[in-house]
């Protein structure tokens, strides 16, 4: 596949992904068009080779392997499909002074003032009274937070911005006199089911501007939830690749890390674990062949990682400055943030040999914490050795993000490489 036709694919599935129902669900269209099949967690499973697939609400699980023995080992790639974001309460309908507004829920470590100001649409997903389910994509503008203007903040600019969650963030998506049940019947008719079917739904806003290549070469992209959806699709891409001979290629994207991942979708959860060793039985195999295949195993933890700012080089660690379309980065952390070892980074830097594909190494100032990821939780419950990776952006956390357009497929190649043992 041709350079300008990866990237275009990035861009389409992250247009058609703004929650992590809908990342789920792209992801599986594709992995059913490479032949995958998927498999109901509440089934037996018997035939566990060639390319499956589980899902469970915003996570999913995919392996690919042929003739692989019970105690094989897996090669893994981790990401996660949640961002932060505005998300809607459960009884939205609020307002006063002759507006209509919409209560929602700080999710995750957003950039608050990122999503003033901006046209949003609403994604997420519906729970009917019979069980069932419904995706709800409104990629049109639903609703609006209203910066205050400057003539009634008139030191906003020296002081900077102070925003209350509760008060100074709540959209206005109308005027009148909010009506309660207004805003419920408006989600079902979108999600074309009768109100009184609605249970309760996971919904939440973004930002409608359409990714975008950006500069006069068309160097860098632009969007929302870089991090971490080009995690996400660069470890599809690579999987979909990937031809493993004697071992197991994986790929686990994970729900709610971004708050903390202790969920029954998210990296501390019993899923993946349990995927594994589901596979590991339907080979005829027992918990020591899984725990024998886990001793053997990688896994690389993928999610986005700092470039350095132009505009503040002194937040960053001089010797280690990740630049845009320079490759992949290694990060490092010797508090464990990240999950990466001296074993397990010369693992990952030999893909990137075998991909032809450049490193970048990136570390934290001693003064300026790291984030973390999922790798820590990952390595810590299944004992796998992991190493954290990721592509180098800007505004991370921001309702729209940047990176560099090459970096996604080296990313991809370096991680194919990575799954191919």
């Amino acid at each position: 596949m041709s350079a300008d036709a990866r990237t275009d694919g990035l861009l389409a599935f992250l247009a058609a992904s703004p929650s992590p129902y809908h990342a789920v669900a792209s992801t599986a269209e594709l992995l059913d068009r490479g032949g995958f099949r998927r498999l109901d967690e509440r089934q037996r499973w018997s035939d566990v080779d060639g390319g499956c697939y589980v899902v469970r609400d915003g996570a999913l699980v995919a392996w690919r392997s042929t003739g692989a023995g019970p105690a094989a080992p897996v090669r893994l790639v981790g990401a996660h499909t949640d961002s932060p974001n505005l998300r809607l309460k459960p009884r939205p309908d609020t307002g006063g002074h002759g507006w209509r507004q919409l209560a929602v829920e700080v999710y995750g470590g957003a950039l608050l003032n990122s999503w003033l100001d901006r046209d949003l649409g609403l994604s997420g997903r519906v729970v009917l009274r019979d069980g069932s389910h419904r995706l709800v994509l409104v990629d049109e503008p639903v609703a609006r937070v209203p910066q205050l203007a400057i003539h009634l903040d008139r030191d906003v600019n020296d002081r900077g911005l102070q925003l209350d969650k509760q008060q100074h963030l709540t959209p206005v998506w109308g005027l009148g006199t909010p009506d309660d049940g207004e805003a419920a019947a408006w989600v079902a008719e979108r999600a074309g089911v009768a109100v009184s079917d609605v249970a309760a739904w996971t919904l939440m806003f973004h930002d409608l501007t359409r990714p975008a290549l950006l500069g006069p070469d068309r160097s860098l992209l632009a969007a929302g939830r870089l991090d971490n959806l080009v995690s996400c699709w660069a470890g599809l891409t690579a999987l979909l690749a990937a031809d493993p001979v004697g071992h197991v290629a994986a790929v686990a994207l994970f729900d709610h890390e971004e708050v903390g991942s202790e969920s029954t979708t998210g990296a501390s959860g019993p899923l993946l674990e349990a995927v594994l060793e589901r596979v590991v039985e339907a080979r005829g195999g027992t918990r020591a062949d899984l725990r024998q295949a886990m001793a053997a195993s990688a896994c690389a933890s993928a999610d986005m990682a700092h470039a350095v700012h132009p505009n503040y080089p002194e937040r960053h660690e001089p010797g280690h400055r990740p630049l845009p379309n320079r490759g992949p980065v290694l990060k490092v952390n010797a508090n464990q943030r990240y999950a990466t070892s001296d074993t397990t980074a010369a693992l990952f830097a030999d893909a990137c040999t075998r991909a032809g594909v450049p490193l970048q190494v990136f570390v934290s100032r001693n003064s300026m914490p790291c984030g973390s990821t999922i790798g820590p939780l990952t390595a810590t419950r299944l004992g796998i050795g992991t190493v954290d990776v990721g592509c180098a952006q800007l505004s991370m956390h921001s309702a729209r993000e940047l990176c560099g357009a090459a970096d996604p497929a080296m990313l991809a190649d370096a991680l194919a490489a990575f799954l191919g043992g």
